[in-house]
């Protein structure tokens, strides 16, 4: 399989199961920009004094204009993955047996634990077989949003109580 895109993070993350990567978070911000354009949302500073409607469409704007470009194309976070695998000759750090270690991959393996099942499968598999699957599950509909989802929001309340 060649790299389609560069979708593959140097980290062992398949940036394309990333909403910043994959257009997720380009497509929601743009339907969100063209919903309050449409129906007119310019009261809503007058009702609550702190909103600013004009700051929150270029904060809109600027989600629905950015892609992230992944990490093996100049785009994604500043990570020191970047410099550190093309110095040891290495696709991915999932190619690297200091992986598990490495103080490079700490943030990776901590946020995305997934990393470290990524890391044993290219050691069982190959690496290529392993984008291959990460491709296939990215065409499936799985991205990172659930993980993240669980990490980051330990509550979610749908509604009000009444």
């Amino acid at each position: 399989m060649e790299n389609r895109n560069g979708q593959h993070g140097i980290c062992g993350v398949y940036c394309g199961q990333c909403p910043a990567g994959n257009g997720r978070v380009k497509t929601i911000a743009g339907e969100l920009k063209r919903l309050v354009d449409t129906t007119r949302y310019d009261w809503v500073g007058y009702v609550v004094k702190s909103f600013r409607l004009e700051e929150f469409r270029k904060g809109l704007e600027w989600f629905a204009d950015a892609q992230c470009p992944m990490c093996l194309n100049g785009g994604g976070a500043p990570c020191e993955n970047r410099k550190c695998a093309p110095a040891k000759k290495l696709e991915s750090c999932l190619l690297c047996g200091d992986y598990l270690t490495c103080k490079h991959t700490e943030y990776q393996r901590e946020w995305y634990p997934f990393v470290t099942e990524n890391y044993n499968r290219v050691k069982e598999a190959g690496f290529q077989k392993h984008l291959e699957e990460e491709e296939e599950r990215a065409r499936a509909g799985v991205d990172l949003m659930g993980h993240l989802e669980r990490r980051c929001c330990k509550t979610v309340k749908l509604g009000t109580d009444q």
